[in-house]
């Protein structure tokens, strides 16, 4: 899909690379990463984590192989709640990209955008350089917390949002521009853009081309292969839906959250609360799911 669609940048997450692994074309990276682990030592389950890290790390690599800009490598789902943990993992991430001659340059680490993955995420950035990329992204508490930070990238997601209010309200089907997902997405550029947030807006999770149609001059959009094999075959003009110069023209006040403030607010909007632990939960579970297979 990478070489036929030719993207800037691509994405990996635990949920990719359980699905990849398990394919015979990508046998031989699994071989690679087991005999990696094996090699370093240690107790079966270092072996296992080792093994997991450099499988991570031999995808991501794969994938720059066919791409000119960056991959998004995920840290373990089961650390969201563990800020040094996460700075711990990441940093080795990067160590292993170094190993395989990458700079940290051509990587983004993606890590849960909980307070205590924003603020993990605040010290890669400012202490080690290291890019990171805040995924699970659902309420606007949480992508002010991330752009307080200072970090590269946030993912924003549409689809799972759309999944929710489909799933707990009375209404089935919305427009595009009605999409609670997309209003989600459109509300955190015009703040970032209307205070000169550095921070790149990456909508994800799409459900559909019209989601993505509705984001069009949004920063970055990641798109799945289905989706992009759907808005190949569509020949239409399309006008970009967010733009800086009417960011800058919208009625919004700017806001500062410490640890406190963020909690509450986040807490406030349930669909977020929902589906960032249910994500977190699954990510985790399909880790748990690779380490099996490894093992």
């Amino acid at each position: 899909a990478i070489d036929e669609y030719k993207p800037l940048d691509a994405t990996t997450n635990p949920s990719l690379i359980l699905a990849a692994a398990q394919m015979p074309a990508y046998q031989e990276l699994v071989d690679d990463a087991v005999a990696y682990g094996k090699k370093l030592g240690g107790s079966e389950e270092e072996q296992i984590k080792n093994a997991c890290d450099k499988l991570f790390v031999l995808f991501g690599a794969e994938i720059l192989k066919r791409i000119p800009g960056r991959v998004s490598t995920e840290v373990d789902a089961r650390l969201s709640f563990d800020k040094e943990g996460m700075i711990q993992r990441a940093r080795r991430l990067i160590d292993l990209y170094k190993e395989a001659g990458i700079g940290k340059d051509r990587i983004l680490i993606k890590l849960s955008s909980t307070w205590e993955g924003i603020q993990a995420g605040k010290v890669l950035e400012a202490e080690y350089g290291i890019h990171c990329n805040m995924t699970l992204l659902f309420s606007f508490a949480q992508a002010v917390a991330c752009a307080e930070a200072g970090v590269t990238l946030i993912s924003p997601f549409v689809g799972r949002i759309l999944d929710w209010y489909v799933i707990n309200g009375d209404k089935k089907t919305y427009e595009p521009s009605e999409d609670p997902g997309v209003k989600s997405v459109t509300k955190i550029y015009n703040y970032y853009k209307k205070f000169g947030y550095k921070t790149i807006v990456m909508g994800a999770s799409f459900r559909n081309t019209g989601e993505i149609k509705a984001l069009t001059g949004c920063d970055y959009l990641t798109i799945s292969p289905k989706l992009l094999a759907e808005l190949s075959k569509e020949y239409v003009k399309l006008t970009p839906t967010l733009s800086v110069k009417e960011a800058q023209a919208c009625e919004l006040e700017k806001i500062h959250l410490d640890e406190k403030a963020f909690r509450w607010h986040h807490n406030e909007d349930q669909m977020a609360v929902e589906k960032l632990s249910d994500g977190i939960r699954k990510f985790a579970a399909d880790a748990i799911k690779l380490e099996r297979m490894l093992k």
